[in-house]
């Protein structure tokens, strides 16, 4: 009887270790959430660039359709933040749940290779660079393992094939990113190239770009329209990027068009639609309009260009990571032959607002809790009951709650 008692006792604790050894190597497992919101089994991201939450959400902004309309059939999230400025590093924080290094907090310049010199306990990439290794896995990694779908869509990408494919496209390893500025049209090039790779977070992970499913997966934005057609061909998770002047980073844009939220505005007339009355999204979608990062910042000018100084304000006990030197910092970068000098107080993205729509959320909810990119990642993570990610799976981060999803 006593050896019985003992052998079980070795097996329970045998199996412990083993269990914690799985959940280690998968990355921390899943908090529970309710059987409604794992009733959704189709995620649409839409990101937008570079506004704070007064401007697009407030009495006079320029895009009523997203901060009226769409507000109204679903949820506004108003304490929704970035996690840094500028642009890269907030894509890869919803990709990935990584926290920036010196390159990807100022848009890698250069499209060069990571240096992995380690990782933390809290499963942090160590060192410097842009393209992480294939060990370093991300939210489309643990879907395919899962047995789910993904697609990113990216607008213009291919238009100008010197720059960048068509399917799968980036720069070169370890040169110059040439889709930091948009491409005007021209005879060669009748469209232009508003694609920007530091907008395309896949782009930045060899797991990914590694991938005979890369070219499948990550495709120009006029093949939605087709995947949308049914179920079966409508992916578990879409990130749809809209190109410079459409995400509204860009004002006024190459094309002539005007840029900011109006463009940005005129996108999602135009696609929201499209995704919200597919088959798919009616049986089980959720549609999240976020933006990368708050615009808000204070603009002086200097004789080289113009001196931008961002707060940084953060939320959630957001860490700023292994790699980044202390605050405040400044750099600067050339764009659009103008010299623009960036001070960041803190290093978090600021409050940018966003609005989800789905059936499980009644109309008109408005959501006053705290989240980010890395709470994104972790709520889409417990949808279809994955493990956490890198700051995903911070301690005592919260995930979309019964604040957003009031109808289920």
């Amino acid at each position: 009887m006593f050896q019985r008692t003992w052998m079980r006792a070795l097996f329970a604790a045998l199996s412990a270790v083993i269990i914690g050894l799985i959940v280690a190597a998968c990355g921390s497992s899943s908090s529970s959430i309710s059987a409604g919101q794992q009733q959704i089994r189709h995620v649409f991201v839409i990101t937008l660039e570079n506004e704070n939450y007064a401007t697009t959400f407030g009495a006079n902004t320029k895009a009523p359709y997203l901060a009226q309309t769409l507000a109204s059939q679903g949820a506004l999230v108003q304490q929704y933040y970035g996690t840094g400025h500028v642009s890269l590093d907030n894509y890869i924080a919803m990709l990935s749940g990584q926290s920036p290094t010196s390159q990807t907090d100022n848009d890698c310049i250069t499209y060069q290779d990571f240096s992995l010199t380690g990782m933390t306990p809290d499963g942090q990439a160590i060192g410097t660079g842009c393209v992480y290794p294939a060990s370093v896995k991300t939210l489309p990694d643990q879907l395919t393992a899962a047995g789910y779908t993904w697609k990113g869509y990216e607008e213009d990408m291919g238009n100008d094939p010197t720059r960048e494919a068509a399917t799968c496209g980036h720069p070169t390893l370890n040169t110059t990113d040439l889709t930091q500025t948009a491409e005007a049209p021209s005879a060669a090039v009748p469209l232009g190239d508003q694609y920007a790779t530091r907008h395309d977070p896949f782009m930045y992970f060899h797991s990914i770009i590694d991938s005979p499913g890369c070219g499948q997966n990550v495709v120009n934005l006029t093949k939605l329209t087709t995947d949308l057609q049914s179920v079966a061909t409508t992916a578990n998770f879409n990130l749809i990027t809209p190109n410079l002047c459409d995400d509204g980073h860009d004002s006024p844009c190459v094309n002539g068009q005007p840029g900011g939220l109006t463009s940005a505005n005129t996108f999602l007339q135009k696609w929201v639609p499209i995704i919200t009355s597919s088959p798919a999204f009616q049986q089980d979608g959720l549609l999240i309009i976020n933006f990368d990062e708050s615009s808000y910042a204070t603009v002086t000018q200097s004789a080289s260009g113009e001196d931008l100084t961002f707060a940084g304000t953060s939320c959630c006990s957001q860490q700023p990571g292994p790699n980044l030197a202390a605050f405040p910092q400044s750099s600067s970068l050339l764009y659009g032959g103008i010299t623009i000098t960036l001070t960041k107080q803190s290093f978090g993205g600021d409050q940018t607002g966003a609005v989800m729509i789905s059936k499980f959320i009644k109309p008109g909810t408005v959501s006053t809790v705290q989240y980010n990119h890395y709470s994104m990642l972790k709520s889409i993570e417990d949808i279809f009951q994955l493990g956490h990610l890198g700051y995903a799976g911070q301690a005592g981060l919260v995930g979309f709650g019964n604040d957003i999803f009031t109808n289920l």
